[in-house]
């Protein structure tokens, strides 16, 4: 009884949020389309794994899990769940923390999570990319779903980094296209690897930026605004070696922060 009442609460928590972010959505007029909703399975575990250009990449995740009536766990940084904000809801929702230094707690939880039927997402470039684009991938996803024999489903979120991202950047400004694609589950093989499970995931991601990026329908309103394109697309956003050493110092300045 007391466990089936938790994820009751957990439900309903869940429901009351989605509509909450809808609704900002609604009042941000953000242009969400999201495409490959079907690859997202109805029932049953998966781990979704997708990049990270943003802070709101996890809520239009789950918006976009919202057409197969599911939602969504998400594994992520200790710091949100501390917060007295936002950690109560977190943790209602059954969210997973995960502690940088040592993820060992978090994946088991992540594969209790699956064992029981849920839908988990992790962001395997573990912080946000200032580049926006792909950075190296940590083997976590990949571990999760070859563990738990379980679709490895790539995903990627693109144009969310033009409302709220690293270094303040973004900004309320209405009417804002967000792109949403989910690509075609992976599923493990007895003789795959994490390595080599997350070495075709991060092929996979990559092809569904680029389609993003591609055919992403708005464009920067002037030279100051192309902040947020790549540095290969005409942007002014880091090269990606710039952004590793950005991504360091901001995950050093959290660090700093919490510790």
């Amino acid at each position: 009884m007391e466990c089936m009442a938790r994820h009751e609460n957990s439900e309903r928590t869940y429901r009351f949020v989605n509509r909450l972010f809808a609704t900002v959505f609604g009042a941000l007029g953000l242009r969400i389309t999201v495409r490959g909703e079907e690859h997202l399975p109805t029932t049953g575990p998966g781990v979704i794994a997708c990049n990270h250009t943003s802070y709101l990449d996890f809520t239009l995740i789950g918006y976009a899990a919202r057409s197969r009536g599911r939602f969504v766990r998400f594994m992520c940084k200790r710091a949100i769940f501390n917060s007295r904000i936002s950690g109560p809801s977190m943790r209602a929702m059954g969210h997973i923390p995960v502690d940088r230094p040592s993820g060992a707690v978090a994946y088991r939880q992540g594969l209790q999570r699956l064992a029981g039927g849920k839908l988990i997402c992790n962001f395997p470039e573990a912080t946000i990319s200032h580049s926006f684009l792909l950075r190296p991938l940590k083997l976590g996803a990949a571990a999760l779903a070859l563990r738990a024999q379980v679709p490895l489903i790539p995903a990627v979120v693109w144009g969310s980094q033009r409302i709220a991202t690293v270094d303040r950047r973004g900004s309320l400004r209405p009417g804002k296209a967000v792109s949403i694609i989910i690509g075609q589950p992976i599923h493990p093989a007895p003789d795959d690897t994490r390595e080599s499970l997350t070495a075709e995931l991060r092929r996979r991601m990559a092809e569904l930026l680029d389609e993003a990026i591609a055919s992403y329908p708005q464009n920067p309103r002037n030279g100051k605004d192309r902040w947020w394109l790549p540095y290969n697309r005409g942007g002014t956003a880091p090269d990606p070696d710039t952004g590793l050493r950005l991504d360091c110092e901001g995950l050093e300045r959290i660090g700093e922060l919490f510790d």
